[in-house]
Order: C-alpha cells, then sequence, then structure tokens
C-alpha cells in the first residue's frame, strides 16, 4: 500500500493491527453512524478478549451486537444497554464485564484521551456507583470526580466522504460519538461511503482532519431503523 490510507477492504485495513484482547473505540450511536463493515471484519477474524469503549451495543444480531453473539467482547464501557437483548443477559448473568460511563463523561473521555489529557474533574455521577473507587476533589465548594481519558488500541468509525489524506465528513447525527472515538486511538479506521478526491472537500466542511485517521476503507452500507414508529392512518 505505500503511503496510502486507502484499503481494499474492512479485512485488509485490520489483518496486521487486530488481535486478542485490544482496547477498541467504536464511533456511532444505537445504528446511526456505526462502522459496520469493520465489525463484521473484526467477527470474522475471530479475535476475542476484546474491551470496547462505545455508546451502547448495537442491537442483537447487528453492529456490535455481533461481536457479543460470538462471545469476542469481554467488556463493555457503555452507557446504554437498552435495545440489546443479549448485552443485558450476559452482563447480568456475569459472562460480560460492564464499565458503565455517563454518555458525556464517555465523550469527554475519549475526547480528552485524544488530546493528550490523562484526567479531568466532572460533577457528574458523584454520589452514585459511578463514583465508587474514583478520586474525589473540592473545587468552589462543590465536589467532583476524576475520570481518567481514554487512549485505545484502535478507533473504528463511520463516515460519509473521505478524501485520501484521510481527511472525514460525517452527515448529520452520524456524526456522534465519531469524532471522539476517532481521536483516541492510536490507529483509527474509517469506513466511509465515498472516497472524493484531493482538494474535493471544503476545508471548513471538514468534521475531522486526516491526521488522525490512518487506514479508509469503502463500502456499501446497510440503514437500519432501531424502533419503528408511525402513526396510524387517518380516516378519510
Amino acid at each position: 500500500m505505500g503511503l496510502s490510507k486507502v484499503y481494499e477492504d474492512a479485512g485488509a485495513a485490520l489483518a496486521d493491527v487486530l488481535r486478542d484482547d485490544l482496547l477498541i473505540a467504536a464511533g456511532g450511536f444505537g445504528l446511526c453512524g456505526i462502522p459496520e463493515l469493520l465489525i463484521a471484519a473484526i467477527r470474522a477474524s475471530g479475535v476475542k478478549g476484546l474491551t470496547v469503549a462505545s455508546n451502547n451495543a448495537g442491537v442483537d444480531g447487528f453492529g456490535l451486537g455481533q461481536l457479543l453473539e460470538t462471545r469476542q467482547v469481554k467488556k463493555m464501557i457503555s452507557s446504554y444497554v437498552g435495545e440489546n437483548a443479549e448485552f443485558m443477559r450476559q452482563y447480568l448473568s456475569g459472562e460480560l464485564e460492564l464499565e458503565f460511563n455517563p454518555q458525556g463523561t464517555l465523550a469527554e473521555r475519549m475526547r480528552a484521551g485524544g488530546a493528550g489529557i490523562p484526567g479531568f474533574y466532572t460533577k457528574t455521577g458523584v454520589g452514585t456507583v459511578i463514583a465508587e473507587g474514583k478520586e474525589h476533589h473540592d473545587f468552589d465548594g462543590q465536589t467532583y470526580i476524576l475520570e481518567r481519558g481514554l487512549v485505545a488500541d484502535l478507533a473504528i468509525v463511520k463516515a460519509w466522504k473521505a478524501d485520501p489524506s484521510g481527511n472525514l465528513v460525517f452527515r448529520k447525527t452520524a456524526r456522534n460519538f465519531n469524532v471522539p472515538a476517532a481521536t483516541c486511538g492510536k490507529i483509527c479506521v474509517a469506513e466511509v461511503e465515498e472516497i472524493v478526491p484531493l482538494g474535493a472537500l471544503d476545508p471548513d466542511s471538514i468534521h475531522l482532519p486526516g491526521i488522525y485517521v490512518h487506514r479508509i476503507v469503502q463500502g456499501a452500507h446497510e440503514k437500519r431503523i432501531e424502533q419503528r414508529t408511525t402513526r396510524k392512518k387517518e380516516a378519510v
């Protein structure tokens, strides 16, 4: 591949990166903006003992839920366990470790790790199980807990467009958690819907500079809906 960041497919992009016991930061929220091609490649690789930092674990049979089905994940660092019965079952039965993080705390842990910040203080979680075992400190009469920045061995993210240098543009709410997840990975692999020529992206429209992105793979994506809600058709 030389200096090119573009790989043939997800398997090729991850081939020399994957190993057992990795800490992986995964972007997306529910089924929105998840790196489904990279998740499928991780499943196919058979690596195990993974710790995955992600807002949630997708749904049963799709997204990160696929890695739970195959027992490749030993621990989740998440803020939400809903929509996934297997996630809940494994956690409640003691088969899966779970480190609960409030959503904002998890996003900031990723952002801080990517910015080289080892820790930060927050009031979120004070007085709850979230604060157990964590350093407490008072600032201006208020108690805060210390949260550590998160640095992952591998970050997997999903973007809308990329250029060959790895500059990324996300589409609407699919950006959430992808940017902080990407920055905190020692290696960041991005899957995208479209790769455009260098210079085609407006510099002011780039959401994540290519300096954070090491590898890119293009592919088709399935757009699922977690909870389809419709209203009854009104009588004419």
